[in-house]
């Protein structure tokens, strides 16, 4: 029978449960997807303690996966049952062994791309792109923070900097993240907590700041990034894993004639050809070679809850996947 993990409210890890769940069939515009890999994000974290509210309880978490199509609903035309298929996008309900999903949502995995490596990098991987091309994109020469730079998001967003030519700083928490940073395209790696890389960033950009700030920590590290931004600069909130971030008046950003934005993947896959533009992006750099794509951490699907601690206690580099 088809199992999931599904919360009854919000809380800590403890709160998910796998449990027995019945599968409907795929109504119009949707497929069945039997998952092979399911992908863990901070977004889970969110959607599980309550930080970001899910309308019903009980639900099953989950917004990224990888498997099999077994069976498409009514008007889907484009996907037929024994495609592989990746996708990373709303509604939660990833953590499951088989789920009902959106198909235009559904990205068909070229030969190239294996289902693992699919779960792992989809959500982050396409968040990486955007961010780079669409959201604050970068030029050659560029200097360029990147925060929590050994994390998921972090190890692609330097490879891919690096790769178009910019001058990569990140920062990290321990030496061991330091490491693996520079050997993911991070020039200068900086161990640091709180607002401790400023002066550091200072000193590399010649006093100018960086052009650029991927911010995915959020409110440890969201006003000394002000303060590291260059004239004219963009600050890029895209998470907040150590907290939502205080208002911020307008007048804040105009000491630097600053530029802040707060983007969502989801809202630049909405469409389908962005979508398909976005992951065929992140699939051709993968295969080029630009992206590397170490092996995931991997726990069972009744260990969710695991690999949920050892996220939220940063105890992880990369991506993390469960297995069903």
């Amino acid at each position: 029978m088809p199992k999931a993990i599904r919360i009854h409210a919000p809380g800590g890890p403890e709160v998910m449960r796998l449990e027995d769940v019945e599968v409907p069939r795929p109504g119009p515009g949707e497929v069945l997807l039997r998952h092979t890999v399911i992908g863990v994000n901070y977004i889970d974290v969110y959607h599980r303690s309550g930080a970001y509210p899910l309308p019903a309880m009980p639900v099953t978490i989950g917004m990224e996966g990888a498997g099999v199509i077994e069976a498409v609903g009514e008007t889907v035309s484009d996907l037929s049952p024994g495609d592989r298929v990746g996708y990373a996008c709303a509604p939660v309900g990833a953590y499951a062994t088989h789920r009902v999903a959106p198909a235009a949502q559904m990205v068909r995995l070229p030969d190239s791309i294996s289902d693992e490596t699919a779960a792992s990098i989809m959500l982050k991987g396409m968040t990486a792109q955007y961010l780079l091309h669409d959201t604050a994109p970068v030029r050659s020469g560029d200097h360029v923070l990147v925060h929590a730079a050994a994390g998921g998001v972090g190890l692609l967003l330097c490879q891919w900097a690096k790769h178009l030519g910019c001058t990569v700083i990140g920062t990290v928490g321990t030496e061991d993240k330091a490491r693996l940073a520079a050997e993911h395209g991070c020039d200068h790696p900086i161990v640091s907590r709180g607002d401790a890389f400023v002066p550091r960033v200072k000193e590399i950009t010649g006093g100018r700041g960086c052009r650029v700030i991927y911010d995915g920590v959020g409110l440890d590290t969201f006003a000394a990034s002000l303060g590291a931004l260059a004239l004219c600069g963009c600050l890029v909130s895209y998470g907040q894993a150590s907290g939502p971030i205080e208002p911020v008046a307008p007048a804040t950003l105009s000491a630097k004639s600053a530029s802040l934005s707060r983007p969502v993947l989801f809202h630049y896959t909405a469409g389908r050809p962005d979508l398909l533009r976005i992951a065929g992006a992140l699939f051709d750099a993968v295969s080029a070679g630009v992206l590397r794509v170490a092996p995931p951490a991997r726990y069972p699907l009744a260990e969710a809850a695991r690999a949920h601690q050892d996220l939220e206690g940063r105890r992880t580099t990369g991506s993390l996947v469960l297995l069903p």
